[in-house]
């Protein structure tokens, strides 16, 4: 008799263990529904929205790893991802071409935040000198703040503030992140300083695919040229080529480097006609896929100055 009473008292526990479950399955999806929706344009400004914004925020990236932004054409699902955001974070300086279109497109009333408010730019061209030339912020300006670190910390600073305004509730909590992360970027910027000091000042010029490493360059003092302009969208000429390669030959440039978001091609003709070595990979508008070498964009950063020192040194 005991023995059956004791199996009915745990029939009704497991049963009222089930329902306890049920009734806080709907609840746990609203603690993740409840999650800030936020929109970036590409990867790599995704990364510093999900390391600012932690658990509090669910982040989709529009371009993904590896993809190229600058002649990206949005997908109809794009459009969906932006009408249910609460918040959009843009690179800005010209370098989404496409999103003006797109959030028109998709009526959103989400506020849209520009990560590279207040960076002063340097001017876009096809060759920038050892350090880069102011120019205001416009058409010709060039895009890739990012590849300065110190840039990165106003982007931080900037998703923060538009995190907090859009989630006032968890402004601490971003304020934290965002503390902590810089923390991270200062760390980083004193590492690459230190990393390049180590390579002899003749040898640190490197061919890369197209003109974003302008604000590397500046900050850091190394040499890029590139056959193609700030964007992708244009394609660089046999003239383009051969002054490159011309270039390489008088200069004695010792590395030529191909981008994860470009052909390798190109790059492989104009070492294989300069006599320049073909360097690692590296990464310069778009993270790596999860598991490759560039997942964030510290990891990226670090990627690209390992690829620089092991070609150069």
């Amino acid at each position: 008799m005991g023995r059956l009473v004791g199996r009915g008292f745990m029939r009704r526990g497991l049963a009222a263990a089930i329902l306890l479950l049920v009734g806080l399955a709907p609840s746990l999806a609203a603690a993740q529904d409840a999650r800030l929706k936020a929109v970036a344009t590409f990867s790599i400004l995704a990364d510093l929205v999900a390391q600012v914004g932690g658990d509090r925020v669910a982040v989709t990236s529009l371009v993904g790893p590896d993809a190229d932004a600058h002649g990206y054409s949005p997908a109809p699902g794009d459009a969906r991802r932006v009408a249910e955001a609460n918040l959009v974070v843009v690179n800005g300086l010209g370098f989404e071409g496409w999103l003006e279109r797109l959030i028109k497109a998709s009526g959103t009333k989400a506020p849209v935040v520009v990560a590279s408010k207040g960076v002063k730019t340097i001017a876009g061209s096809h060759d920038h000198d050892d350090h880069g030339h102011d120019h205001g912020e416009g058409d010709h300006a060039d895009p890739h703040a990012w590849q300065n670190v110190a840039n990165v910390k106003l982007y931080v600073a900037n998703i923060r503030d538009g995190l907090s305004a859009a989630d006032p509730a968890h402004a601490s909590l971003y304020a934290a992140n965002a503390a902590a992360y810089s923390a991270k970027l200062d760390a980083l910027d004193a590492e690459i300083r230190a990393e390049l000091a180590k390579i002899p000042e003749e040898r640190r010029r490197i061919i890369t695919t197209h003109d974003s490493f302008g604000y590397f360059s500046a900050a850091y003092g190394m040499r890029f040229l590139a056959p193609q302009g700030v964007s992708t969208d244009s394609e660089a000429g046999p003239k383009d080529v051969a002054r490159i390669i011309r270039q390489i030959r008088r200069d004695k440039v010792p590395a030529v480097f191909v981008e994860s978001i470009a052909d390798p091609r190109l790059m492989q003709q104009i070492a294989r006609e300069s006599g320049a070595k073909v360097g690692g990979r590296i990464y310069s508008d778009a993270l790596s896929a999860p598991g490759g070498p560039a997942p964030g964009y510290l990891e990226m950063m670090r990627a690209n100055l390992t690829a620089f020192r092991e070609a150069l040194s």
